[in-house]
């Protein structure tokens, strides 16, 4: 992949640029340089307004077919768009799934019918999705999904859990793996369905976090309905749309995530710096090791989108990728509470009121969860091991 930037692109760069700057004003204004991996400092009503202010410039569907609202962009424009976007500070994005996960698999995946009704109200930001896939017993384990789906005249009924459902208070529809064969097992047998998340046999109950914050939920299904045509691909074979839709967690924004981290790191420099932890060996050490690990990430994700651009489909890059950065924010956020000190185990609290954690502190206690959403450690060492080294299958 060639990565010096054409005319054309550095047009491109500039119309990003200019457009950020235009409307990160008004209400949006005090947004700037907040939010962010693990951040919780915009309230995700203001979020989702600034996914809507996004979606007036057509910048939530960069890559999407042009019949369908999008603009699509080259893959160079979108790590560009996705780079920009960050250097230029605006507000950390929230899990927008129906941009990310549930648009690009209506289509590759869904009808026509399913694409023209779901897609333009996404790129719009008048629909917003949450992700139903895992279950208390099926999390890194996806295929022993337990709850069940039953076709009953033309409708679907549902019933069953879903957990760790991000945004689900917020969302309109959700996209949920269930099991329609009761006969079936493990992998066979599983359907896509797109269901509506405003009804009565719907249940959501937040689960607050160390952080304080109810990004994840649980959600319980009691008799439930969704349309019979909304499905997607063929009933009963809905692991292999369930894996393509994993496929698209990982793409062109792993570089503008990387300047984030970047961004991260060198406010960590500066902080060492003026306190005086930069003349401690260990420390000075564990910084270099820090920013070594960032430059290795950079280029793995440069090998991945040239894999991409040449029309290939990433391999061990991506599991490698996402062991690798998981791990390496998560010693980030401890590192910045030993460069702090003692001040880094204090938090702010007037007489009367729930303390408040600062972004770092935020890093420290999130970062946890890295390891452990979109395939934890031990499932990403099991497909590199398995998939890349060719080491014999883990024990069933």
């Amino acid at each position: 992949m060639d990565f010096d930037l054409t005319a054309a692109e550095r047009d491109f760069r500039d119309e990003v640029r200019t457009w950020l700057e235009e409307h990160l004003v008004g209400e949006f204004a005090g947004l700037r340089g907040r939010g962010g991996m693990g951040q919780e400092d915009i309230p995700a009503e203001q979020q989702i307004a600034w996914e809507r202010e996004l979606a007036t410039g057509s910048w939530l569907g960069i890559d999407f077919p042009s019949h369908l609202g999008g603009r699509e962009c080259s893959l160079s424009e979108q790590v560009l768009f996705h780079q920009t976007y960050v250097e230029a500070r605006a507000p950390g994005r929230l899990p927008n799934l129906g941009v990310t996960l549930l648009g690009p698999t209506l289509v590759a995946y869904g009808t026509p019918e399913q694409q023209e009704r779901f897609v333009p109200p996404i790129l719009s930001g008048d629909e917003f999705w949450c992700q139903g896939y895992s279950e208390p017993n099926a999390g890194s384990d996806l295929a022993n999904v337990g709850a069940k789906a039953v076709l009953d005249g033309d409708r679907w009924v549902v019933n069953g859990q879903k957990i760790w459902t991000s945004l689900a208070q917020y969302s309109d529809w959700c996209f949920v793996v269930c099991r329609t064969d009761p006969d079936s097992a493990r992998h066979a047998g599983l359907s896509y369905l797109l269901v509506p998340m405003a009804q009565p046999g719907i249940e959501i109950r937040p689960i607050v976090q160390v952080t304080g914050g109810t990004e994840f939920n649980e959600v319980f299904f009691g008799d439930a309905v969704t349309d019979a045509d909304l499905v997607v691909g063929q009933p009963g074979r809905g692991w292999e749309v369930a894996m393509g839709t994993l496929a698209f967690e990982r793409g062109a924004s792993t570089l503008g995530q990387q300047t984030y981290f970047r961004q991260e790191l060198d406010a960590l420099l500066a902080e060492a710096r003026d306190n005086g932890c930069a003349d401690d060996p260990v420390v000075r050490q564990e910084l270099a090791q820090a920013y070594a690990t960032l430059e290795v990430m950079r280029y793995n994700n440069l090998r991945m989108l040239t894999v991409v651009d040449a029309g290939g489909v990433p391999g061990p890059e991506m599991s490698i990728g996402k062991l690798v950065w998981s791990n390496w924010h998560r010693s980030l956020g401890e590192l910045m509470v030993q460069v702090r000190g003692a001040d880094g185990m204090a938090v702010a609290a007037e007489d009367d009121e729930e303390y408040t954690l600062d972004s770092w502190q935020r890093t420290f206690l999130y970062s946890r969860a890295h390891t452990i959403y979109a395939g934890s450690n031990e499932i990403q060492r099991n497909i590199i091991g398995e998939r890349v080294l060719g080491l014999p299958r883990e024990p069933r």
